[in-house]
């Protein structure tokens, strides 16, 4: 693989159905074996996004590319290299398991020894091969997701597209199929670019992607994106807070009143408690670290 060379890119893409303004001029990109995870809320333009890049939606302006591929210019190489799992399930139910992925495997025109090898390794990686002979239909549903996995990934794809995976699945299912996306990554270098409603499968990704109205609002890794809120703090509990106030200030600290506590205002706060409870100059009832959590970061990124 050429130095360089970008698992997949969208530059400056616009989507639009009709007068409605789905994309509005976006801009991302991933270098390989990156989980890149796409937020925002209802009508953010995530799905348009997804489906531009792969291959289901032409935009009306800008450029993507797969490993190199424009996908108007080559865009059946640049679909060889996508794998696709959207919300709606799309395996025959009243197929096996394995004859669905011997038809998708026809389907890309793998070679019987090759598609027969794939099949064998892909099943064993994600336990399935107990259930290779089983109809969908009698699968759970986080069992039948892995399958549509193990087929997105049988064709050797590089990059993997993922529209909510987890949706209606129960919790114990989440995290089986983010065992197996994250082993994806590590163990076999695959690209992912994702959406998700939950913050806690955004914490997963090396970078998130938060969009608003049609535009990135804000894209970071998790720390980087809290560390940018600049809220994270101390918060204190005193016998006499107007004092200890008067104290920290006049130590240095940054502090915040009138919400019942004492807020200080400081980068790593973990660190920083024994420093602040040591100016403070009166007892402490409490004391406590706040960091930003995902959903600070969302909310101040779709606020309005």
């Amino acid at each position: 693989m050429p130095t360089g060379l970008l698992a997949f890119a969208l530059s400056d893409i616009v989507v639009r159905y009709g007068s409605t303004l789905a994309v509005d001029h976006v801009s991302v990109d991933s270098v390989p074996g990156r989980l890149t995870a796409l937020l925002g809320p209802n009508g953010a333009g995530k799905s348009s996004l997804l489906k531009a890049l792969s291959t289901a939606e032409r935009p009306e302006s800008g450029r993507i590319s797969i490993f190199g591929h424009d996908v108007r210019a080559e865009p059946k190489l640049a679909r060889r290299r996508l794998g696709l799992v959207f919300q709606e399930r799309t395996l025959d139910k009243e197929l096996s398991v394995e004859r669905n992925l011997w038809f998708h495997a026809r389907l890309f025109g793998m070679r019987r020894a090759d598609a027969a090898e794939q099949i064998d390794r892909l099943l064993g990686m994600f336990g399935l091969t107990g259930h290779r002979g089983k109809a969908v239909e009698k699968l759970s549903g986080g069992m039948a997701r892995r399958v549509e996995l193990v087929r997105a990934l049988l064709h050797r794809p590089g990059l993997l597209i993922l529209d909510e995976p987890t949706t209606g699945l129960d919790p114990h299912s989440r995290r089986v199929v983010w065992d197996d996306l994250l082993r994806m990554r590590d163990e076999l270098g695959v690209t992912t670019l994702y959406s998700t409603h939950y913050m806690e499968e955004a914490e997963h990704a090396d970078t998130i992607v938060i969009m608003s109205d049609g535009r990135v609002g804000r894209r970071g890794s998790p720390e980087e994106l809290k560390d940018e809120l600049d809220a994270s703090r101390v918060l204190l509990s005193t016998y006499d807070d107007v004092a200890a106030a008067a104290h920290l200030r006049a130590a240095g600290f940054d502090v915040v009143t009138g919400f019942g506590e004492l807020a200080v205002r400081c980068a790593d706060p973990d660190r920083r408690i024994a420093e602040i409870v040591g100016a403070v100059g009166v007892p402490v009832l409490s004391v406590s670290a706040h960091r930003p959590s995902m959903d600070d970061v969302y909310l101040a990124a779709t606020a309005g």
